[in-house]
């Protein structure tokens, strides 16, 4: 059997380390390489399997991410520092500049894994999701060859952090979406996993969540979310929808009870692509990023496996809605449709419409027909840009944020930094705040002349007078970051 010698890795851009790290340095370590780009739900799907190796392994086994950009905004470093931050990224990570290694390595796929043994040998390879129990094995396999030969090397390697550089200490960290109702603004404060509440004019009314990662019913305090994101609300009942992304569950706060219970998922991820329809607390998710509510009925932007679901809140059963579960962009029928990471959905009285982030556009769903539609955008998963215009002449870069009003889509155009107006009979797409310092701006929600904005990368909540365009920063007071202080109970 050939041996083949993993390529040596170039002296590029690192992150989470001091130094360039070389294979020839790592002799004696078991190394996993892993390509993946920020953008991809897959790669952030692996994240918590990699973490397990890494603590698992800690003395024998050195992970580090090779970061092969797909989209132009992912090439900065500054946002790939911004990414590690926010997922908690605690390896080293390779700027792959010009898909230099993916090419080097013959990788293929989002995202890849390269397993080489303490020798600088490349053993196995992977693509996919779901690889942990396989990683598991052949590490304890490996480990117990080279300890046989005497070619392993047991110590912790020793990296400095992005985190410890820079820690993120910012009252809001990452958020990722806000809604605005007549008497309060919710806050999706991801990076702090819990939901901040503040009166319109910036008071803090509730902290919602311990400020831990974690899934945990209960009070306000004690409650614990993962990294939540969008959010839906029943002004009728008080009652706040979240999507707690990380969890894969759908969560319910009682404002009028101050209590947060689960309504839907099984607390871990669900690897079925095809049509699912059960009872909501026995039917496992798939990254669930946004939700609107119509009457009684919740619609679901399921990122993970690229679909939407909708959820009856009168009778518990969830099912998925539209999409086959293959990661594209096919209008047509419900069930023969395909979407892309959807990551914003909002809705009126006849269309649902989303944001397909990885396909760069803007979708809509017939409510009554079933027909699936793309309203501007390519509609393919590599072209992308920045484009105004109408229909397929449209170019985003993924959109992550759509919001209807007065008929009209305000679209999040995330990797673009900017804000975009489409008008939905006609696919036009038109640029209206571009020269504003956002960072990946992620969620949007309107009320009456202001229009709210997630600056997710900028830990700020923007508001934006509709009838000047003047954009100003929400001061929240009486808000902190969990770790730093403990805000007085209002």
């Amino acid at each position: 059997m050939v041996r083949v010698r993993a390529p040596e890795l170039p002296q590029y851009n690192w992150l989470n380390t001091d130094k360039p790290l070389l294979l020839k340095q790592l002799r004696g370590r078991i190394v996993i390489l892993d390509f993946w780009t920020y953008c991809c739900i897959n790669c952030l799907h692996v994240l918590p399997d990699l973490k397990y190796l890494e603590q698992k392994y800690k003395d024998s086994l050195t992970v580090i991410g090779v970061h092969s950009a797909k989209f132009d905004n992912e090439k900065d470093i500054e946002n790939i520092r911004q990414a590690i931050l926010r997922y908690d990224i605690e390896h080293p990570v390779l700027v792959d500049k010009d898909f230099r290694v993916w090419q080097e390595y013959a990788v293929r796929a989002y995202p890849s894994f390269i397993l080489i043994d303490p020798e600088g040998y490349v053993v196995a390879s992977f693509m996919g999701e779901g690889k942990r129990e396989i990683l598991d094995e052949l590490i304890q396999q490996i480990i117990q060859q080279h300890q046989d030969k005497g070619t392993i090397n047991l110590q912790e390697l020793d990296v400095i952090l992005e985190k410890q550089r820079q820690p993120i200490i910012t009252p809001l960290a990452f958020p990722s979406k806000v809604l605005a109702t007549h008497k309060s603004l919710f806050i999706a404060d991801t990076g702090h996993h819990r939901i901040v509440v503040t009166n319109l004019e910036g008071e803090l009314l509730h902290a919602i969540g311990s400020g831990k990662s974690g899934v945990k019913d209960g009070n306000f305090n004690t409650t614990e979310f993962s990294a939540p994101q969008g959010m839906t609300f029943d002004n009728q009942n008080q009652i706040l929808y979240v999507a707690d992304t990380e969890n894969h569950a759908l969560r319910k706060i009682d404002l009028r009870r101050q209590s947060v219970n689960t309504i839907a998922g099984i607390g871990t991820q669900s690897r079925n692509l095809s049509f699912t329809q059960g009872n909501a607390l026995d039917i496992a998710l798939n990254s669930p990023w946004d939700l609107v509510k119509y009457e009684n009925l919740l619609y679901i932007a399921m990122a993970g496996s690229h679909q939407i679901w909708m959820m009856d809140l009168e009778t518990n059963i969830i099912k998925t809605y539209a999409g086959t579960g293959a990661e594209a962009c096919f209008d047509g029928e419900l069930n023969t449709s395909v979407f892309a990471q959807p990551s914003g959905i909002t809705i009126n009285s006849n269309f649902i419409y989303t944001a397909d982030s990885e396909s760069s556009s803007i979708r809509a769903i017939e409510v009554n027909t079933g027909k699936v539609t793309t309203i501007c955008g390519s509609g393919d998963l590599y072209l992308f840009g920045d484009k105004d215009g109408i229909g397929e002449e449209v170019r985003l870069q993924h959109c992550m944020g759509v919001e209807y009003a007065q008929g009209n889509l305000w679209v999040a155009d995330t990797y673009n930094h900017k804000i975009k107006l489409v008008n939905p009979r006609t696919g036009e797409c038109k640029t209206v705040l571009g020269n504003v310092k956002f960072s990946e701006p992620s969620g949007l929600s309107i009320l009456n002349s202001n229009l709210y904005i997630a600056d997710t990368n900028n830990h700020a909540i923007r508001q934006v007078n509709l009838n000047t365009l003047e954009v100003t920063t929400l001061k929240i007071s009486g808000l902190c970051a969990p770790d730093f202080c403990v805000p007085a109970s209002i």
